[in-house]
């Protein structure tokens, strides 16, 4: 298990219990989880919270009929076993696994420019998700962000003005923030980010090609 030194805020962790975030978001948030036992233990309280709430909710008015009725779906429909549950082997947490049906060599990567490539997962229109790969020393072309960035990292690390990440470890950026990651010598960096917004590039060759590139 990773050493994690950068977590989720309480404000997203929140958030995600509720349902509310793109399902971009959620990908990232549940792939970190899936790493954290800080993270995961405070998404767990959260959860009981969300049910003391529900607890003190009013009840609705359904209708007459609808309890019967799902109970003869229940009796009607087969049991449902649940599957043995499996520490995935490789780069991706078994949430990223379970979502391209596969781990790294199984991703299809299309150059971005500068050695870095990508690969944009379908999502829902809210935001988008995809994966990076950042050579060992290359740098990312240098921005700031019209809404909310999650950074994930997978594999490798990454620096910039704020600090280091490494395996693990989830950088939130938000519109305050410009930055240029560097990925560290040694190994290649491999991100999961999602965005709900354009970045914003300063150089003019990355936003040329950024409607192209879907960033």
């Amino acid at each position: 298990m990773p050493q994690i030194k950068h977590h989720l805020t309480d404000n997203l962790l929140l958030a995600y219990a509720a349902g509310t975030l793109p399902e971009a978001f959620n990908l990232v948030i549940a792939t970190h989880v899936s790493l954290c036992d800080d993270c995961r233990a405070a998404l767990a309280a959260f959860e009981v919270l969300g049910g003391e709430v529900l607890d003190d909710a009013e009840p609705a008015t359904v209708d007459k009929t609808s309890l019967a009725a799902t109970l003869a779906l229940i009796a009607r429909g087969d049991r449902a076993e649940d599957p043995p549950r499996t520490i995935p082997s490789g780069v991706f947490p078994a949430p990223l696994q379970d979502r391209i049906g596969g781990d790294l060599a199984d991703v299809r990567w299309r150059r971005i420019g500068g050695g870095v490539s990508q690969a944009v997962l379908p999502t829902s229109a809210r935001a988008s998700v995809r994966l990076l790969r950042i050579p060992a020393g290359a740098r990312v072309p240098d921005h700031g962000h019209r809404g909310l960035e999650l950074t994930l990292v997978l594999q490798g690390a990454f620096r910039d003005d704020t600090d280091r990440f490494g395996p693990g470890d989830i950088e939130v950026a938000d519109e305050s923030m410009i930055h240029q990651p560097v990925a560290e010598a040694g190994q290649e960096c491999i991100c999961l980010s999602a965005t709900d917004a354009p970045l914003r590039f300063r150089r003019l060759l990355p936003r040329i090609a950024q409607s192209f590139l879907r960033i």
